[in-house]
C-alpha cells in the first residue's frame, strides 16, 4: 500500500504480527487505525511507529464481545475515516484435547478468529466496493490446510479463515478489490504463551520472526496473490499434505502435536 489519504485498519495490533504489520505500513507512510484490548500496549505502538504527515489512530476493541466487531465499524464511520485496507490479524488459541478444555475459551476462539472477521470484512467490503478499490488480509494460518489435533478448534477456524478468502477473492476481484489469505506457521509471538502450550525441540517448530512474515505479506499483496504461505518448508509440507488422505495425516499429526509441552 502506498501513502493514501485513507486508512488500513489493523486488529489485534498491540503485540506481534499485528505489531509489525502496523510498523511496516507506517514505513510507507500508510494512515493506520490500530484496534486492540489494551489502550496501553495500542498506544506503545504508536508512539514507535508515527512519523511527521501521517495519522495514527488507536481504538480499543474487544473482538469476543458480541458487539465488539460492529462497535468498532462504527466508532469509524462515525469519525469519518475511510478503510482501503483491512488486516484481520487478531485471534485466538488453545492446546489440549478437546474434551478437557474450557468450552468457554473454545467458543471465545469461534467468536475472534471466525465471527468477528467476517463482520468486520463485510463491514469493510461496503465501502471499497462503493469505490471500486480496497484489499483485504486475512492472517490464517498453515493451520488451516489440515486438520491438527489438540489443537482441533483453532487449525478449524483458520480452514475457515483459508476457504473464506479464497471464496471472496474470486467474488471480489471484478470489483477491484483484492482479498489475500495469509498462512504463516509457528512465528516469535505471544501466541504460544496465551495458548498454554510451546512447539517441542526439533519437531517443526522453527519459528519466523513477525517481520519475516508481514514481509511476506506485503510482497504478496503487491502481486495480488490470493494465499501466501510463509516459509519453504510450510510451502513444502503444505504440499506434501495433498499425498496423504487426511485421516491418515491427522493421525500422524497428532502423534507430532503430543509431543507439544504445555506452558
Amino acid at each position: 500500500m502506498s501513502a493514501a489519504s485513507g486508512y488500513a485498519l489493523v486488529t489485534g495490533a498491540s503485540r506481534g504480527i499485528g505489531a509489525a504489520f502496523a510498523q511496516a505500513l507506517a514505513a510507507e507512510g500508510q494512515n493506520l487505525i490500530l484496534t486492540a484490548r489494551g489502550a496501553a500496549d495500542l498506544e506503545r505502538v504508536r508512539a514507535r511507529i508515527v512519523r511527521p504527515g501521517m495519522e495514527v489512530q488507536c481504538l480499543i476493541a474487544d473482538l469476543d464481545r458480541g458487539d465488539g466487531a460492529a462497535g468498532l465499524l462504527a466508532a469509524i464511520a462515525a469519525r469519518g475515516w475511510t478503510v482501503e485496507l483491512l488486516v484481520n490479524n487478531a485471534g485466538l488459541g488453545s492446546g489440549g484435547r478437546f474434551d478437557t478444555l474450557p468450552l468457554a475459551r473454545e467458543l471465545e476462539e469461534v467468536r475472534v478468529n471466525i465471527a468477528a472477521l467476517v463482520e468486520l470484512t463485510h463491514g469493510c467490503l461496503a465501502g471499497m466496493r462503493e469505490r471500486g478499490s480496497g484489499a483485504v488480509i486475512q492472517v490464517a494460518s498453515v493451520a488451516g490446510f489440515q486438520a491438527l489435533p489438540f489443537m482441533a478448534t483453532y487449525s478449524a477456524t483458520k480452514a475457515f479463515v483459508l476457504h473464506f478468502s479464497l471464496a471472496l477473492y474470486a467474488e471480489m476481484r471484478p470489483l477491484g478489490i483484492h482479498v489475500m489469505a495469509l498462512c504463516p506457521g509457528t512465528t516469535e509471538t505471544g501466541f504460544f504463551d496465551v495458548a498454554g502450550i510451546r512447539p517441542a525441540p526439533g519437531v517443526g517448530n522453527a519459528m519466523a520472526s513477525p517481520e519475516a512474515v508481514v514481509q511476506a505479506a506485503l510482497r504478496g499483496l503487491r502481486r495480488r496473490r490470493a494465499v501466501v504461505v510463509c516459509g519453504g518448508a510450510n510451502r513444502a509440507m503444505v504440499a506434501a499434505e495433498r499425498l496423504l488422505p487426511r485421516p491418515a495425516l491427522a493421525r500422524i499429526v497428532a502423534g507430532v502435536m503430543k509431543s507439544w509441552r504445555s506452558t
